[in-house]
């Protein structure tokens, strides 16, 4: 599995720098020319897709693990900001046409097929009763140590969780570049395999009809998709961040790849933010995960400002034992930003130099102890900016 951690540790950093600047990873290639088999008028309605891999509560956190206790959290949280858990079935209906969702919906997928999910996360879904969608790829089913067993994915089904094809063995995007290479013959004779192979699969283990496929590792041409519809398949799921809506197009389908070191795609994920109301003030006001800092900052977690010129500053005073020479701040589009800190009054700042052009912003900040070593938990938080009252306040 380490190429598998290296892979996603790769699709983790092309995800995030996809939801800063919302701009497509570049190894990704849109399915622009197929279109969308029924086009239906918005009806308001959005869905956030989010998709994990493996968990562990001891295991340190990476692109591919995010920890238990920290999925229980998320889960809690999708409850508390008032977020409808859906079906694959509900989302397929909705897209149809033929069943109305809430206006904030959620559709959860695990991928790869994950022991984890079966040991860790099934028993939080079952407890917040959450439906979910298993998205397996066919030589990982079985397949000892880590893998998902036929078992208990049956359990699961019986408790309500749905499947999806994954394709047959996961082949990385280098592999599938090598078969285009070879014609459009070979190209189509493998993807045909790929994706018949894993539903012929999936239908004959799990008496299921599969109709929705998540592209491995996200990579999809344009190619794809009728190779796929030929075979059945009407739903791809890719992991370009955004939510989804009704007239969305059903060969590139958006989805929030949660990775367990970048809190902040949770964030973006279960942002619904809504038109302003009469008031000047947003509807629906929240960033996601409510937000704790161990120390004051500004803006303040969650806040919503007018200004896209801000100060973003941390009072570092009543964090113990830090080297002052070690301190590094992080915002979102920027990068590494040239902070200063107040020796007297600990306070770590930075004049933000170029307006601000997204709807939120993320900051981090970490430094290392007397000994060296790096603080395990940064200071992280993220605040909004509304534009519009930027606008009429002149900053524009």
């Amino acid at each position: 599995m380490m190429k598998f951690t290296l892979f996603y540790s790769l699709l983790a950093s092309l995800c995030l720098c996809a939801q800063e600047s919302a701009v497509p990873a570049a190894a990704i290639t849109p399915a622009t020319a197929v279109p969308t088999a029924v086009a239906l008028a918005d009806d308001g309605a959005r869905v956030t897709v989010l998709g994990y891999h493996e968990l562990a509560e001891k295991l340190p956190e990476t692109a591919m693990r995010i920890r238990t206790s920290k999925f229980r959290q998320q889960m809690a949280t999708i409850r508390q900001l008032g977020i409808t858990v859906i079906s694959l079935d509900d989302f397929i209906a909705w897209k149809t046409g033929t069943k109305t969702i809430p206006a904030k919906s959620l559709l959860l997928t695990f991928d790869d097929g994950w022991k984890s999910v079966y040991t860790d996360a099934f028993p939080i879904l079952r407890e917040f009763n959450y439906p979910f969608t298993l998205y397996l790829y066919k030589n990982y089913v079985d397949g000892g140590g880590k893998a998902l067993t036929t078992a208990m994915i049956r359990e699961m089904m019986a408790a309500g969780a749905s499947l999806g094809s994954h394709s047959v063995s996961h082949p990385y995007p280098h592999t599938v570049k090598k078969f285009r290479t070879k014609g459009p013959a070979d190209f189509a004779a493998f993807m045909r395999a790929e994706m018949a192979g894993s539903k012929q699969f999936l239908e004959s283990a799990f008496s299921v009809s599969v109709t929705s496929y998540a592209y491995p590792g996200g990579y999809f041409t344009e190619d794809m998709p009728p190779i796929g519809n030929d075979v059945g398949y009407r739903y791809y799921f890719t992991v370009q961040p955004g939510k989804v809506q009704r007239a969305t197009p059903n060969e590139k389908l958006p989805r929030y790849m949660i990775f367990g070191n970048h809190d902040s795609v949770f964030e973006l994920s279960t942002n619904f933010r809504e038109p302003l109301s009469k008031g000047g003030a947003h509807a629906d006001a929240t960033i996601g995960m409510p937000q704790t800092t161990p120390c004051p900052v500004a803006p303040e977690a969650g806040a919503i400002i007018n200004s896209r010129l801000p100060v973003i500053s941390a009072d570092l005073s009543k964090m113990p034992d830090f080297d002052p020479k070690t301190i590094v701040m992080r915002v979102a589009g920027f990068g590494e930003v040239p902070a200063t800190f107040a020796p007297d009054t600990k306070l770590l700042t930075w004049q933000v130099n170029r307006r601000l052009r997204q709807p939120s912003c993320q900051v981090a900040v970490h430094w290392k102890d007397a000994a060296g070593k790096v603080t395990e938990t940064p200071l992280r938080w993220s605040f909004q900016i509304d534009r519009d009252a930027a606008y009429m306040a002149g900053d524009e």
